[in-house]
């Protein structure tokens, strides 16, 4: 049996291995782009889409009575089998490419079009009885089909992203729980400011990470609204009369998805307006994630020189040289996933902007930067969570004593002695390394059952009045 089979297409024949499900124009596009090694099958979800994209369109032709009954039930069944996971492997080519995502589209007509083949009994790349083109591709244009199976894609990870998202906001107001009791100084630009409790602090981490858990999905119900039934430029050419409305009704059947038609198609077809806010949001989270990192460093400085106010897991030796040192590799590495989030997000802001006229080029390195940053996120929650914050515990002490031999807590004396007379306390603490307190019970300011009160950190922690 020959390890080959010969399928030709505009520009003459060529070989394509004779077990695979793809053809011709898939085979030209693995030979021609061979960029980034991120292949269609690393991201099952965007499978998914097309197959999604594939079944709606084929159900709104066998509908409209484009399609015969045998041949819709033929395609629906393969599009199933993709969505369950099977012949992923079979979508071989490189997510970054030329020609608006040709190949790609093609890739899942001619995969799907061999499947139905075999269904039919009949041999692979035997097209007269299902076309890639003329059946799978019936009623659409890449410019349609690939763009809504995007977004179909993004829906799906956007949901992986978000119950990650969750799952590290519960970690993280576990902890702040966990501390509530733990007393420490507050800092603001890295000196000294006011008590605070280290169970506020990583509240506050909870709390910000909350908020980008609507804001993701907010940004993501922009994907509902598709172009099906624009074909090549948003006129609806070769797509007949009603099929835009129906197709947009059908995919949000099968998905599950809200899905809608847009209201002017010519508009819908060039426009990249719903990735770039939506990856507007993964920057907003990265900026955040990569802040609570630094801080999570910072805190656990030391041990002796630092701040040492907490411990991180110790998850592996941090030094060839140095021996007992342990870095905090959990941290450092997902700073860098936040600076890889950022740098994506400007590649969809260029790739956003270099559209021209009827159709934006660029989408497959605006997809593909979209859905990295979303495959990177989700590890760097999950890691972050898993071998970090689910494991970190306070140097009580280490903070309250911090608290203690703060010049900061005399903030707290500024409504009973002045801020005047609270500056000179603080200036004198400082040149002669003596207490607020000691300070201002040797100058008979206030009693030291008031300085005790006022100077008790746990009144310190929220407003109360004088």
């Amino acid at each position: 049996m020959e390890n080959f089979r010969k399928e030709s297409d505009l520009l003459g024949e060529l070989n394509v291995p004779a077990d695979a499900y793809y053809g011709v124009q898939t085979q030209r596009a693995i030979d021609n782009f061979k960029i980034s090694g991120q292949l269609l099958s690393s991201y099952p979800d965007f499978i998914k889409g097309l197959a999604f994209v594939k079944k709606a369109a084929a159900k709104t032709n066998y509908e409209l009575g484009l399609l015969d009954e045998n041949l819709y039930f033929r395609i629906a069944e393969a599009c199933d089998e993709i969505i369950a996971g099977k012949y992923h492997e079979q979508f071989p080519v490189d997510m970054i490419q030329g020609g608006a995502g040709t190949s790609v589209n093609m890739n899942a007509n001619e995969v799907i079009a061999n499947i139905v083949l075999e269904k039919l009994g009949r041999n692979k790349g035997e097209y007269e009885f299902c076309s890639p083109n003329d059946h799978i591709n019936l009623s659409q244009s890449t410019n349609d089909a690939y763009p809504t199976a995007i977004k179909m894609g993004l829906l799906q990870m956007n949901a992986g992203l978000v119950n990650r998202l969750e799952k590290i906001v519960e970690a993280f107001r576990a902890k702040g729980k966990e501390f509530q009791d733990v007393i420490k100084m507050g800092r603001t630009q890295l000196q000294d400011a006011v008590p605070m409790t280290l169970g506020q602090e990583f509240e506050a981490f909870a709390a910000t990470l909350e908020e980008d858990i609507s804001k993701l999905n907010n940004n993501a119900e922009l994907f509902v609204e598709v172009n099906m039934g624009a074909t090549a430029i948003g006129t609806g050419l070769n797509a007949p009369v009603g099929y835009a409305t129906l197709c947009a009704k059908n995919l949000a059947r099968i998905t599950g998805f809200p899905v809608v038609s847009a209201p002017d198609l010519v508009e819908a077809t060039p426009d990249t307006g719903s990735y770039v806010i939506y990856s507007s949001a993964m920057k907003r989270l990265a900026v955040k994630l990569s802040k609570i990192c630094n801080d999570l460093r910072l805190l656990s400085s030391g041990p002796r020189a630092g701040l040492f106010e907490i411990n991180l897991p110790p998850m592996q030796p941090g030094s060839s040289i140095m021996p007992g040192k342990v870095n905090p590799v959990i941290p450092e590495v997902v700073n860098q996933v936040c600076f890889k989030v950022i740098g994506n997000d400007l590649t969809v802001t260029f790739a956003a902007e270099a559209g021209q006229l009827q159709l934006n080029v660029m989408e497959p390195v605006l997809s593909h930067a979209i859905m990295e940053n979303i495959h990177f996120l989700c590890n760097a929650l999950d890691t972050l969570r898993e071998k970090c914050v689910v494991g970190i515990t306070a140097n009580k002490e280490v903070c309250l004593n911090m608290v203690k031999h703060s010049i900061g807590i005399v903030t707290a004396l500024n409504p009973y002695i002045g801020y005047k007379q609270s500056t000179a306390i603080a200036k004198e603490a400082l040149e002669t390394g003596k207490s607020v307190y000691n300070l201002v019970l040797e100058k008979g300011i206030l009693s030291q059952e008031k300085l005790d009160e006022i100077l008790d950190p746990k009144n310190m922690l929220k407003p109360h009045n004088k």
